[in-house]
């Protein structure tokens, strides 16, 4: 605590008062409802569910409105809410072959089965300022479109069926949970794709694009993104059967991955993976791009030294509440730190001064020994 402020603790009870000020702005200005931030800063919603680990719409435009749309601290205050949260038990894995798709492309295949379907994206949209948002008028219906397929099977399949794709050996029927228990290397995939789940999404596009600039030497194409509602599904022992708790919306990105096999395997493809909460697929796609990166040693692959490939520098740096926590500590008291270093500095000028190098090296080796 900073003590020596003035006013100590009736100096940060104001900070607190001033913050909520700043948070509302202007009064005349109509306040914000969490419904709209909602509705309305959808992207941002999805990214701190997906960083948060928390899979609530409320929750987290609550959170963004609380923090003035800071979405690291977003997503911390969800980090921190998740964790009161009882734990009733655990869902079956979600089945994304049965995706209600919003949007679902292929760069790999003009003629994907089920249909390409661009649904809302920026991909083709001119990078302009549209004056007419600050207009706030009513926005005019979309046009009538061709009815969406009611569910797409994987591309990634068709490729699996002439055996051109590695195949995936069969992970534990539970796997760890990084959420429960903290991250220890060497990293299971399993593991280290919850890490990327929730792992910054400005860190892993870095990564990721470095992957394609060369450091990884690993080129992807995206075989198949997809957006859409899953269902959630729990299995419940008092029934004997599982029942569906719930929808969620998920991005899903496969890469293809060239590999030019070894002694015991063909030649074949390889695959990253990326799965978010919400429409995040700029975060999925890095997410795959750098899974695969990751994927170097047990394909048998020479390691380049690639920052993506180096899973303690990914999975370590790729958390941005334990970044902020470690980058914002500096700004807490550190006094008396700081007056021992500058107590050293003094006395190494002082005798700098008085008998030069010699003495400079002598001060430093008293310090050094605590004499």
């Amino acid at each position: 605590m900073y003590v020596a402020v003035k006013g100590g603790e009736r100096a940060i009870d104001n900070a607190h008062a001033w913050l909520a000020e700043d948070r509302r702005g202007d009064p005349e200005v109509p306040e914000l409802s969490v419904a709209q931030i909602r509705e309305q800063m959808r992207l941002a919603v999805n990214r701190v569910m997906a960083e948060g680990s928390l899979y609530d719409p409320d929750l987290a435009a609550l959170a963004i409105k609380q923090s003035r749309g800071d979405l690291i601290e977003a997503i911390f205050l969800i980090r921190a809410y998740r964790t009161t949260l009882p734990r009733f038990g655990g869902s079956r894995p979600v089945d994304t072959g049965t995706m209600a798709c919003d949007r679902r492309i292929s760069a790999t295949f003009k003629d994907a089965p089920g249909g390409q379907v661009l649904g809302p994206t920026f991909d083709y949209t001119h990078r302009l300022l549209d004056f007419k948002l600050a207009a706030e008028g009513t926005v005019p219906p979309a046009p009538t479109a061709d009815p969406l397929p009611e569910t797409a099977p994987h591309i990634m399949g068709f490729l699996d069926r002439e055996g051109l794709i590695q195949s995936e050996p069969e992970g534990p029927d539970t796997p760890p949970d990084l959420t429960r228990s903290p991250l220890e290397l060497p990293a299971e995939r399993a593991l280290r794709l919850q890490a990327l789940a929730r792992g910054d999404e400005g860190f892993l596009l870095g990564l990721a694009y470095s992957t394609q600039r060369g450091y990884a030497r690993n080129h992807a194409f995206v075989a198949e993104l997809r957006i859409g509602t899953v269902a959630v599904e729990m299995d419940i022992p008092e029934l004997g059967f599982a029942i569906e708790i719930g929808e969620m919306t998920l991005t899903e990105c496969e890469t293809v991955n060239q590999f030019t096999g070894s002694k015991t395997e063909p030649a074949q493809f390889t695959r990253g993976y990326g799965l978010v909460f919400g429409m995040s697929e700029r975060k999925a796609l890095s997410m795959a791009l750098v899974d695969r990166a990751l994927r170097w040693k047990e394909l048998g692959e020479d390691d380049s030294g690639a920052p993506a490939q180096n899973a303690e520098f990914v999975l370590y740096h790729s958390d941005n509440i334990q970044a902020t926590g470690f980058l914002e500590h500096i700004k807490l008291p550190h006094y008396v730190d700081f007056q021992s270093e500058l107590e050293l500095v003094r006395k190494l000028r002082a005798q700098t001064a008085a008998g030069g190098v010699t003495a400079t090296a002598t001060a430093a080796q008293d310090c050094e020994t605590g004499s």
